[in-house]
């Protein structure tokens, strides 16, 4: 794994550090044992953020019934749960696995907008795998691949997370430099992926559109970046086909090219709509144990 900026952290985390770099290292089979243990502990034991999780389901799908929302949960942590090994997995998986394991269809999207020489905002989400996004990226592109992330507070997680996600070549861009970052790479055709479906709590950052039954806020970076540094934006869905297979599909939401409404959302809301039809296709994938909605739109 790649060296992360280094932060001293205390020494009682190397035992942690032994024990995770030595689970890697076991065969995706096994792993997967681990996570059915790891399934039983947070569903049934420490009904990890359960209430956040069927709330969120109740109000999403407000069509199905509670035996059918209680289901769709335990499917979640048996997703999430097997989520989890597949990331530590990521400590010592090769790139011809990676790249076998996670499928891209229709890499010519991307090409085609490569190719006009500037950088490629590629927009995801929470749903399915997406700490494989950036990894299996680099597989595909090589250097081009960049990825926007929040450094953890954690010195040890920090460190241990950036290995992980940097280990197939992929370079990590803190939130905070995202902007320095296009600047510097504006004449260079470099992808850019950013999470987007995180929740924004600061009003001049927030789009509000209907999404899942409710009032949802969406970030706005993607629509503020692509109209000033006139870069395409492409949707990136990864939609799991089996255990540990996973397809990464690729839809244009913006050429780069047609004007763009200098306060408009016409961006964020194609993402909203594209990233609602994933969920609802593969309703367990996605990740409801986060508080999506925990803010709430001020109607005046």
């Amino acid at each position: 794994m790649k060296k992360a900026p280094q932060k001293p952290y205390p020494w009682y985390y190397r035992p942690l550090e032994w024990m995770l770099t030595g689970l890697a290292h076991l065969p995706l089979s096994v792993l997967y044992v681990v996570a059915d243990g790891f399934y039983l502990v947070m569903a049934y034991g420490l009904r990890y953020r359960k209430r956040v999780v069927l709330t969120n389901l109740r109000n999403s799908f407000p069509e199905k019934t509670e035996a059918q929302i209680q289901h769709l949960a335990k499917d979640f942590y048996r997703h999430f749960a097997e989520l989890l090994v597949e990331i530590l997995k990521l400590g010592d998986i090769s790139a011809a696995e990676l790249k076998q394991r996670v499928h891209m269809p229709n890499p010519e999207v991307l090409e085609k907008l490569l190719a006009k020489g500037g950088p490629v905002l590629a927009l995801g989400s929470h749903a399915g795998n997406w700490e494989w996004i950036i990894t299996a990226g680099a597989v595909w592109l090589g250097p081009r691949a960049d990825g926007v992330y929040k450094p953890l507070a954690n010195p040890f997680f920090e460190d241990f997370v950036y290995r992980l996600r940097t280990q197939t070549g992929a370079r990590l861009v803190p939130m905070r430099d995202t902007l320095r970052h296009l600047v510097r790479h504006r004449n260079e055709g470099r992808v850019l992926s950013m999470l987007s479906d995180q929740s924004p709590s600061r009003a001049d950052q927030q789009y509000w559109t209907q999404f899942l039954h409710q009032e949802t806020a969406f970030y706005t970076g993607a629509d503020k970046l692509a109209a000033q540094f006139h870069c395409p934006v492409v949707y990136v869905s990864i939609r799991r086909q089996r255990r540990g297979y996973y397809e990464m599909r690729l839809v244009e939401l913006y050429d780069g090219e047609t004007s763009l409404p200098k306060d408009g959302h016409q961006i964020t809301e194609a993402f909203a709509r594209q990233l609602e039809r994933d969920i609802q296709a593969a309703p367990a994938d996605y990740l409801w144990s986060h508080r999506r909605w925990k803010h709430k739109m001020v109607k005046w």
